[in-house]
């Protein structure tokens, strides 16, 4: 008796599937672009589907309204966003927890530098009118980054907490509740200063960023990287590591 032995198949996506995905990401690009060019104002299904030659019937078979894209854009952007600094975090050991927060700020920013339109999208510019779905997969992508940064403090904590005592007391109270509920499943041991200083780390992170994104810090400085990275260096420093 012979044994049969099958070869597993894999699938591929038919053309028209393929068309379809190529269309709908050309739409989020000429989106990005028309917000970069003419602020969240811009951003009009209509005036996408000119650009594109399409018809108006034909790009609500994509996207149904103009917030379904813009939701869309949002939870694309965070995802890239979070993949590649959790990527460039990932590439230093976990013994080297101030290097992990350098690695994140530092390819944050790269991130940010690369895609200007992305992170006006999610840190900056609110596109007017627009109400995000609950749950949306942009909620879900942001959970992810601050899941992230908490857990970089997570693994900071047992160095910098002694160098918080000067600092205010929070209460879980002082949080969103949301936040907490998260937060206390996944980081059981973490008091609530924790997450305060989980927040000031992101503010730190993206403060330099911001302003050179809008154009505030060329102007004054030839290369702003040079300062992001100091202030980061400041910032591993005042949680008792070094990077």
């Amino acid at each position: 008796m012979t044994e049969q032995t099958t070869t597993p198949t894999t699938r591929t996506p038919n053309r028209r599937a393929r068309l379809r995905a190529q269309t709908s990401d050309e739409i989020k690009e000429i989106a990005l672009r028309l917000m970069a060019e003419g602020g969240p104002d811009a951003i009009s299904l209509r005036a996408i589907a000119r650009e594109m030659g399409m018809t108006a019937g034909a790009i609500y078979s994509y996207f149904r309204t103009r917030d379904d894209l813009v939701t869309t854009l949002i939870g694309d952007v965070y995802t890239a966003l979070v993949e590649a600094a959790s990527a460039a975090r990932d590439a230093v050991p976990e013994s080297d927890p101030g290097g992990r927060i350098m690695a994140w700020a530092q390819a944050m920013r790269e991130w940010a530098i690369a895609e200007p339109a992305g992170f006006r999208l999610i840190y900056g510019d609110p596109v007017p009118g627009y109400q995000e779905p609950v749950d949306g997969p942009g909620q879900a992508a942001e959970l992810r980054a601050c899941t992230a940064l908490t857990d970089l403090v997570a693994a900071a904590w047992p160095t910098a907490a002694p160098l918080q005592q000067d600092g205010r007391s929070y209460s879980w109270d002082d949080f969103d509740p949301g936040l907490v509920a998260h937060v206390r499943e996944d980081f059981p041991d973490l008091p609530p200063e924790a997450i305060a200083l989980t927040l000031r780390v992101w503010g730190r992170m993206h403060g330099l960023v911001a302003l050179e994104i809008y154009g505030h810090l060329r102007p004054l400085i030839h290369d702003p990287a040079t300062v992001h990275r100091d202030e980061m260096r400041a910032l591993v420093a005042s949680l008792g590591l070094t990077a």
